[in-house]
């Protein structure tokens, strides 16, 4: 959603005001709000699209919104890199998508992180490979797991309930590029239920 219902926040400053997009995200008891916004507008942000999420749900239809609007040229703008993405890989992989659009990322917290700027593209080339290291650590430790529990000659059929813990799990490792097969046996479902739990997300973003 905008920040403000039924209408933008225009800042005629020259072309560049134009060009910075803002992104704010918040709690439901979060009071930050209005923080963020002070400061994205003090940046100069032509347009601010704001989340509400609580804790019972990923869903983030301001943040989709956003990502229709911007356009080739766009700088998107956060007041800190926590408002954008869940952990380092997270955000690598978003930030990545919009330069594949040529949208510039900008953090006012992290000025450093600014890949509209040659040294801050340095900079998160940087900060993509950590994530990177990260992911890969990750798909380590879930096969190191995956092994541990065959040497132990786990047997028997899997559980077909999937837990709110056990769909996090499987969202989580799915956008790791995990295989259904993988996801299915760290988690102690059968297959066919874990693709029941991601066709969910699927629905949800039409």
């Amino acid at each position: 959603m905008l920040s403000e219902p039924g209408e933008d926040r225009f800042r005629l400053q020259g072309s560049d005001a134009v060009n910075l997009i803002g992104y704010a995200r918040v709690s439901t008891t979060d009071q930050a709000l209005d923080l963020q916004l002070d400061a994205l507008d003090k940046a100069g942000a032509f347009k601010v699209f704001v989340d509400k999420a609580s804790g019972a749900t990923q869903e983030r239809p301001g943040w989709e919104e956003c990502q229709s609007y911007l356009q080739p040229g766009n700088v998107l703008v956060v007041n800190d890199l926590s408002r954008l993405g869940r952990n380092a890989a997270d955000l690598a992989s978003i930030v990545a998508s919009l330069a594949e659009r040529q949208v510039g990322f900008r953090s006012l917290q992290e000025p450093y992180l600014d890949t509209s700027t040659s040294h801050g593209l340095m900079i998160f080339q940087i900060f993509s490979a950590l994530a990177e290291y990260e992911r890969n650590r990750l798909r380590e430790r879930t096969m190191d797991g995956l092994r541990a529990a065959k040497a132990r000659g786990r047997t028997g059929g899997r559980p077909t309930k999937m837990t709110p813990t056990k769909a996090a799990t499987a969202h989580r490792m799915r956008s790791e590029k995990f295989t259904i097969k993988a996801i299915a046996e760290t988690i102690d479902v059968s297959e066919s239920t874990v693709v029941r739990e991601l066709s969910k997300e699927r629905k949800t973003l039409r």
